[in-house]
């Protein structure tokens, strides 16, 4: 078949078997990739045991002893992130806010606050809270102030995050908003917040992976979490390197699930935007 000018139109019958032939060469290529990333873990993970296995003198008898009591950290680790994480997300909202405040008060104060907290270590906020603190009178027990430091921590880094994802949503959305006759806080709360909040799930979710890690210097301040129970475990009977090493393997894998659960989380939210563009 031919145009008018004799140009000849290919029928679209002919283009299924090279869109097929694409396809599959795709699928060959996502497996091949798939395989030969799994071998290499496997490689990584066989010469790290064999290091293991290799250097230190394992006893099966002491694992099994110890491990059940070394567990038993896991909840108090988990409620310290989980607790730590909710109180940075409110200290994150307040100084993004603030940062973004013409009033010059709020924004110096919030100011100030990512600029301490970010500019002084993690483990130095969490003895001044826990060692000096009492002696202005203060005293915190250890688990409150483990989540404090944490959160205050933790707050500091999210309100820059925070407050590039409220700059992020499209100035003519809040104008529109508003020529609808919405006050400003009814468009902060139902236009700003949502689509901030949905830029700033990834971030929170690589910081509370990140929290499970730094949870472990709470146990210079002797909360019973996962590295203090290890560390009181090994310390006694010179075994500390295996001990350590439960520990190892039980943050690597908490971390693990929770970073697939944040890979499903991501692509679930960024699948409910593709849907709503093509509406």
């Amino acid at each position: 078949m031919t145009l008018g000018g004799g140009a000849p139109i290919i029928a679209r019958s002919n283009y299924q078997p090279l869109a097929t032939d694409i396809l599959r060469a795709d699928t060959r290529r996502r497996r091949s990739w798939r395989v030969r990333f799994m071998i290499t873990w496997l490689i990584i993970v066989a010469g790290l045991l064999a290091f293991v296995f290799g250097t230190i003198k394992l006893d099966p008898v002491f694992i099994n002893k110890w491990i059940p009591f070394i567990l038993t950290g896991v909840p108090v680790t988990l409620f310290v992130s989980g607790t730590a994480i909710l109180l940075a997300i409110v200290l994150a909202i307040l100084g993004a806010l603030g940062r973004l405040s013409a009033n010059p008060l709020p924004n110096a104060m919030a100011s100030f606050y990512v600029s301490f907290f970010r500019g002084t270590p993690l483990l130095l906020q969490i003895l001044f809270i826990y060692l000096a603190l009492p002696q202005a009178g203060i005293v915190i027990p250890e688990l409150p102030t483990g989540i404090l430091a944490l959160g205050m921590n933790y707050g500091a880094y999210m309100t820059e995050i925070f407050r590039a994802g409220i700059q992020a949503v499209p100035h003519g959305q809040v104008e529109a908003a508003q020529s609808l006759g919405m006050s400003s806080r009814t468009t902060f709360l139902r236009i700003v917040v949502p689509q901030a909040f949905r830029i700033v799930t990834p971030a929170i979710g690589n910081d509370f992976v990140a929290m499970l890690k730094d949870s472990s210097l709470v146990s210079v301040i002797a909360v019973q979490e996962l590295l203090w129970r290890a560390q009181a475990a090994g310390r006694p009977t010179l075994q500390s390197m295996q001990t350590l090493l439960i520990a190892a393997l039980v943050y690597w894998i908490m971390t693990i699930v929770f970073s697939l659960f944040q890979g499903r989380l991501e692509r679930r939210m960024a699948t409910g935007d593709r849907v709503r563009m093509a509406r």
